[in-house]
């Protein structure tokens, strides 16, 4: 589980990274990051549901894994947009995209046997850019380095909001 939760700090990092530059950046707003950077593993519901399963009921090929591509989860982005009023879907679809671009990105530089990362801009292209290879999915170093720079971003926020709450006084 070390890489989901990677995953959500990143989105937490780079989220709260932005709150510092854009004021409309809340943390509401945090948390759509958090989500996106979440949405390519969507596709494990099939440990849940298996494709099988799914094929027999809809009685067509069925696979969950495009949901970890670049067209997946512009569908997923889309459909969680959907629930959101119109006057914040702009700004969620932008903080949504965001955290799938961390989850990519990351999962991008994972060390892999071939030396290539998986077709990410599949059905588009079935291109396989080259694997970062700076660490396993199953290493927990990048959950603890996330982690440390997480705690430090909360830590800065929460006092930067306190001293701002003391200026107004």
């Amino acid at each position: 589980m070390a890489d989901v939760l990677t995953h959500v700090l990143v989105g937490y990092i780079v989220g709260v990274s932005l709150s510092f530059r854009y004021d409309w950046i809340k943390t509401e707003q945090v948390t759509l990051v958090m989500l996106g950077a979440l949405a390519p593993d969507f596709m494990k519901i099939g440990l849940f549901v298996p494709d099988g399963y799914v094929a027999h009921l809809l009685g067509v090929p069925f696979s969950w894994s495009p949901l970890h591509t670049l067209v997946g989860t512009v569908i997923v982005i889309s459909l969680i947009s959907l629930l959101l009023a119109p006057e914040y879907r702009k700004g969620a679809i932008i903080l949504l995209a965001i955290g799938v671009a961390t989850h990519l990105v990351l999962d991008i530089a994972l060390l892999t046997p071939t030396g290539e990362a998986y077709a990410v801009f599949w059905p588009l292209s079935s291109y396989r850019p080259p694997s970062g290879g700076l660490y396993l999915s199953t290493d927990r170093w990048p959950a603890l380095v996330a982690a440390t720079i997480a705690v430090a971003l909360w830590a800065g926020r929460r006092y930067r909001s306190e001293s701002a709450a003391s200026s107004d006084l």
